[in-house]
C-alpha cells in the first residue's frame, strides 16, 4: 500500500531547466534545424534556377532564403493563439462512471460530485444519510489519518476527541432531517479545523 497523501498528489513543483550538455543541445537544435532547411532550400533553388538557365549570386540566394525563413519564424511567433474549441454537450462517460478524456475541467467535475448528491438529498433525508454522510465521514477519516495517524475505526476514542462532540455526533448518528447549507458550512468548518 502506498503512503502517498492527498497533499502529495496535489502538490505542484516547477521543474527546473535542465543544466549541462542537454540544455545546450536543446538551445542549438532549432538554430541547426533552420540552417539545415536553409541549406536544403538554397540547394534546390540553385539547381532549379540553373536548370532554367538563370544565374543568381550564391550570397544573394542565401540571404533571400534566410530572410524568408526569418520572416516565417517571426510571424509564427506573433500569430494569435488558436480559438478555443466550441462548447459541446457533455460526452459519454460522465454519467456512467467511465473516464472521458474530453470532459470538462476537473474542478467542475469535483464540484458536481458534491453538488448532485446534495441536490438530490435536499428533500430526502435517507438519501443524504446513504450518499453524502459517508463521503463526509471518509473526508474526516482521511484528514485525521494524514494529520494525526488515526481514523474513526482504528482509534474511536482519540478520533472523537479530535473531531469534537458536534462533528462526532453528526457523523455517527444519522440526522432526522437533511442539514441546511448553513449547517453543512459549520460541519465543513469544523472538519477543516481537525
Amino acid at each position: 500500500m502506498s503512503s502517498t497523501s492527498i497533499d502529495d498528489l496535489l502538490a505542484f513543483e516547477e521543474e527546473g531547466a535542465p543544466a549541462g550538455p542537454k540544455a545546450r543541445d536543446s538551445r542549438w537544435r532549432p538554430v541547426l534545424r533552420s540552417l539545415a532547411w536553409a541549406a536544403a532550400l538554397v540547394a534546390v533553388l540553385l539547381v532549379g534556377l540553373r536548370a532554367v538557365g538563370l544565374q543568381v549570386s550564391l550570397p544573394v540566394l542565401i540571404a533571400g532564403v534566410l530572410a524568408v525563413l526569418a520572416v516565417r519564424r517571426v510571424t509564427a511567433l506573433l500569430a494569435p493563439p488558436p480559438p478555443p474549441p466550441p462548447a459541446r454537450q457533455a460526452g459519454a462517460g460522465e454519467e456512467d462512471g467511465s473516464y472521458n478524456w474530453d470532459a470538462r475541467d476537473a474542478l467542475r467535475g469535483a464540484i458536481n460530485q458534491w453538488e448532485r448528491p446534495l441536490d438530490w438529498s435536499s428533500n430526502r433525508t435517507e438519501r443524504f444519510t446513504e450518499v453524502v454522510l459517508p463521503r463526509i465521514g471518509e473526508l474526516a477519516d482521511e484528514r485525521m489519518r494524514l494529520k494525526h495517524g488515526v481514523t474513526r475505526e482504528s482509534d474511536p476514542a482519540r478520533a472523537r476527541v479530535l473531531l469534537g462532540e458536534h462533528l462526532w455526533t453528526f457523523l455517527e448518528t444519522p440526522p432526522r432531517r437533511t442539514p441546511s447549507p448553513r449547517d453543512l458550512a459549520v460541519i465543513v468548518a469544523e472538519l477543516e479545523s481537525v
